[in-house]
């Protein structure tokens, strides 16, 4: 099995090595290892986990368009190349289905313990300092500005709005990382992502201070009461 695993790694490192968006095999790795962390005291499947946490993102729909994004040709096509079990390739591609914010807002969720190790650890990497850089490396991939002071952030956001959205980086923050808290779907996740979001909360204040922005500081107080989130 470790030698399955680590012929599926250098696949997916192949697909996401010239990625600059935030969704690299960096990004990959450290989700397998943090799913790997939460589901350490618990009877799961690893090999089933691994898989999931390592094909989550080769078709991701910000990197193959929404069209690829749906039929999971690459995530498909590497359990065929590895000669996986057919029941259990059909269980890994369902549960992939159902991870991400936009699927969240589609109301799928993962169904497997392992599924759902795999979403609280993706949905972690995107928080913290981690999260921050993310952010940043995503606004310059995208040219995308990562502060516009007269754009304030669109909330409730359907799947299909969320996708197709055009706004700043700090936007971002309101729109989707900091309510992440609250879709997390084990104990060991939403410890984790409670830490995290504590690191984005002071990032956001020093750097609305640091810009004298009083308006968006007032912005954000209102978000955290309204959204239950206040430190």
């Amino acid at each position: 099995m470790e030698y399955m695993i680590e012929k599926v790694k250098n696949e997916v490192k192949k697909i996401l090595e010239n990625d600059e968006s935030g969704h690299d095999f960096n990004h990959t790795e450290r989700v397998l290892n943090l799913a790997l962390k939460f589901s350490k005291d618990y009877e799961i499947d690893k090999t089933k986990l691994s898989l999931i946490a390592l094909l989550h993102d080769v078709d991701d729909y910000k990197l193959v368009g929404l069209e690829n994004s749906l039929k999971l040709s690459n995530a498909t096509l590497i359990l065929e190349n590895i000669n996986f079990d057919k029941k259990l390739s059909k269980e890994i591609l369902n549960e992939i289905k159902k991870i991400g914010y936009s699927k969240r807002l589609e109301n799928l969720i993962p169904e497997s313990l392992e599924g759902k190790f795999v979403s609280d650890a993706d949905m972690c990497d995107s928080l913290g300092a981690i999260g921050i850089l993310r952010v940043y490396d995503y606004s310059k991939s995208n040219k995308i500005p990562f502060f516009n002071k007269n754009c304030f952030p669109i909330l409730n956001m359907d799947a299909n709005s969320y996708r197709e959205k055009n706004g700043s980086s700090i936007n971002h923050f309101f729109e989707k990382l900091l309510r992440l808290k609250k879709l997390m779907l084990t104990d060991d996740g939403m410890k984790e992502a409670y830490s995290r979001n504590q690191i984005m909360i002071m990032f956001l204040e020093s750097y609305f201070k640091e810009n004298g922005e009083d308006d968006w500081l007032d912005y954000l107080k209102d978000y955290l009461k309204k959204e239950n989130l206040i430190k």
